[in-house]
């Protein structure tokens, strides 16, 4: 007798992404966690040597980890009018935004709403940016792993000093505990130094987690400039004045001085990035999360991808909202990726594999999940049972990857969190109807 009922789950393809992909393969799911990962075969054959009876359900497509979406704000699910839309830069979208967001919203409903759109992709993790309390308990109240990063923006050094860090850190302390909870400062130009200097010591404090944008606009970005002394020593309190004053530093070299990077931070868009911008990403070991659809809506380049797979820069892959985006399905966004990282020149055979890995394994470790006991993002044994299936054609292993990188969106069939199925299609429904039981 066993506390928990064991599962089996087999696929045509098995995605495990910590190992080899595997033809014909199966995971055993025992309570919240996995038991057993292999071959079909060698599944069942240790289930019946253990004496532990299992209930099969074989499915004819594609078995992954469930998806990590690395950068959203799901607040916004029900501000999806803006991200119809198509615009010509960063300032173009803010000022259709900011009228729409200012209107009256449920935002909590509109938060459980988009939670509910991601679980329907295939999404079991999520980091999700909160600007208004209402909307914090969204990752909570859907049972999806992940971080809630509370929003921290548009604070001058003097506010900051009387009143901003109080107010975020009694913020940060009212969020749900569970998942996770983290810091957001929203991007280097929307804040001034003090707090960009402070939110790290912050989280840091409490053992938690930051995200900021960077690299989304094209103020961010190194230029050429006259004045080659240190700035640091300039006094000056802003980014905006660091421009003022003459230097061409960037973003990604400003906060990096601040102490905002770091492996318990990633960052959003990264499309201003030149070369040595992403190798201080490297050395501090801050992933990326990539939003290309976002970018495209808001008029924005195309990131880099090619460049940050052939450096091995740890990447993600993130939706943005609906204010900016048309769904929050990240398989939308690996296919643009697909697309982007060709044109650009990337021509290895290994590009769906790693896209791939990036909406799942990159997220979970953007987010510091890929490690603990709630460890998620890959299949192996003892991780938290989170998978998501996919109805795509299997043939051989490389094609098979290739299909579902560049078109799986809208295809998840089902989506299982911590051991439950959370969604089902029909074609999944019927094939979950001829399980076998096995005693």
């Amino acid at each position: 007798m066993t506390a928990f009922p064991v599962t089996l789950y087999s696929a045509r393809l098995v995605l495990p992404v910590t190992a080899p992909p595997i033809l014909d393969g199966a995971i055993a799911v025992r309570g919240e966690r996995i038991l057993h990962v292999g071959s079909r075969s060698w599944v069942e054959q240790s289930l019946i040597e253990r004496g532990l009876p299992f209930t099969h359900v074989r499915w004819d497509g594609v078995l992954t980890p469930g998806l990590v979406n690395a950068h959203t704000h799901l607040q916004y699910t029900g501000m999806a009018e803006v991200g119809r839309a198509q615009y010509q830069g960063f300032e173009d979208w803010a000022k259709a935004f900011n009228p729409v967001y200012d209107q009256p919203h449920d935002w909590a409903r509109d938060a459980a709403l988009g939670a509910q759109q991601m679980i329907g992709a295939g999404v079991t993790a999520a980091a999700d940016i909160v600007t208004d309390p209402e909307a914090a308990r969204a990752l909570h109240d859907a049972g999806l792993a992940g971080i809630t990063y509370w929003e921290v923006i548009d604070w001058t050094n003097d506010d900051w000093r009387t009143q901003g860090r109080a107010e975020v850190e009694a913020a940060l302390d009212s969020l749900p505990s569970r998942p996770g909870t983290g810091l957001s400062p929203h991007a280097p130009y929307s804040l001034e130094i003090m707090p960009l200097l402070e939110i790290p010591d912050i989280v840091r404090e409490r053992g938690s987690r930051i995200h900021i944008h960077l690299g989304e606009s094209g103020i961010e970005r190194e230029f050429e400039h006259d004045r080659h002394e240190p700035w640091q020593n300039q006094g000056l309190g802003s980014l905006l004045e660091l421009r003022q004053a003459g230097f061409g530093t960037s973003a990604t070299e400003y906060v990096d001085h601040l102490g905002v990077l770091g492996p318990d931070c990633h960052i959003a868009h990264g499309v201003y990035m030149s070369e040595s911008d992403r190798a201080i990403l490297r050395a501090r070991g801050t992933t990326v999360a990539l939003c290309p659809r976002s970018n495209e809506v808001i008029g924005l380049d195309a990131p880099p991808v090619a460049a940050y797979l052939r450096e091995g820069s740890p990447i993600a892959i993130g939706t943005d909202s609906l204010s900016s985006s048309p769904s929050l399905d990240p398989m939308a966004d690996v296919a643009s990726l697909f697309r982007i990282a060709r044109g650009q020149g990337y021509g290895a055979d290994d590009l769906a594999e790693r896209l791939l890995s990036a909406a799942t394994l990159g997220g979970a470790h953007a987010m510091g999940i890929d490690e603990g006991v709630g460890r998620t993002g890959y299949l192996a044994v003892g991780t938290q049972a989170d998978l998501a299936f996919f109805d795509v054609p299997v043939t051989d292993i490389t094609e098979t990857l290739t299909t579902l990188a560049e078109a799986g969106e809208g295809r998840a069939a089902a989506t299982v969190t911590a051991g439950r199925v959370r969604h089902a299609t029909v074609a999944f429904t019927n094939r979950t109807g001829v399980q076998e039981e096995h005693r």
